[in-house]
């Protein structure tokens, strides 16, 4: 492999642009992101070479898809999807200063952004964004496409489902289980099982409501037996 692409180029590729410069150990070609008024331009030092489909174009690169925020964090199985590179293509960022047990292990397209911390036999998927300072102790499970943002702390045991997105600050009760595609709002204690496609709040976290689209959609698709990437 020669060198790393970032796909996107908002917040969450920046800041993954920021910890592969920082590990130092690959180089970072730039960026590939759909808005095309950004093609030819730098953010934040690094260009962005062109649309997300020229990954095609260079097959020796390595790859880290990072998109997604609170209103659509689906959006990287859909590109995984609609790329659908072979697992070797692509890169796992860590940044130097996570820290993350020998026991541990992190799957292929995540990344883990700094001061992290993965305690003991921790198990996080394939395409897993686990933000600034976020705890995950003993034993916990991340499956795919999970979001776990700044400052969460997870409790031992805990299994979030693919997709799962936790909000910052939340705290999440050991021997828990986020289901798939569910939402956990910023700064919510969540003491009791999740089930799948919902958005919880508060504290202790209650039901609000449905997950809005597309995360239900892609709850709906992989519960009808569609593609899961």
């Amino acid at each position: 492999m020669s060198g790393l692409l970032i796909i996107g180029a908002g917040g969450f590729a920046r800041e993954t642009a920021q910890a592969v410069g920082d590990a130092g150990d690959i180089e970072l070609l730039g960026h590939l992101d759909d808005n095309g008024e950004l093609h030819g331009k730098e953010v934040d030092g690094v260009p962005v070479l062109g649309g997300c489909d020229l990954v095609h174009e260079l097959p020796a690169a390595q790859v880290v898809i990072c998109v997604g925020n609170p209103g659509d964090y689906a959006a990287r199985a859909r590109l995984v999807r609609r790329l659908g590179l072979p697992e070797d293509r692509y890169a796992t960022v860590i940044h130097p200063t996570a820290a993350v047990s020998a026991t541990s292990e992190v799957g292929p397209g995540s990344v883990l952004l700094a001061h992290c911390a993965l305690t003991a036999a921790v198990r996080v998927g394939a395409h897993v964004a686990v933000m600034p300072q976020a705890v995950l102790t003993h034993d916990d499970v991340v499956e795919d496409y999970a979001t776990i943002t700044s400052g969460v702390r997870l409790g031992g045991g805990v299994r979030l489902g693919r997709g799962a997105y936790v909000g910052s600050g939340a705290l999440v009760r050991e021997g828990t289980t986020v289901g798939a595609w569910s939402q956990i709002g910023m700064g919510s204690s969540v003491l009791g099982d999740v089930p799948p496609g919902e958005v919880w709040v508060g504290s202790p976290a209650r039901r609000l409501r449905e997950a809005a689209p597309p995360a239900l959609d892609e709850l709906l698709t992989e519960q009808l037996g569609g593609p899961v990437a």
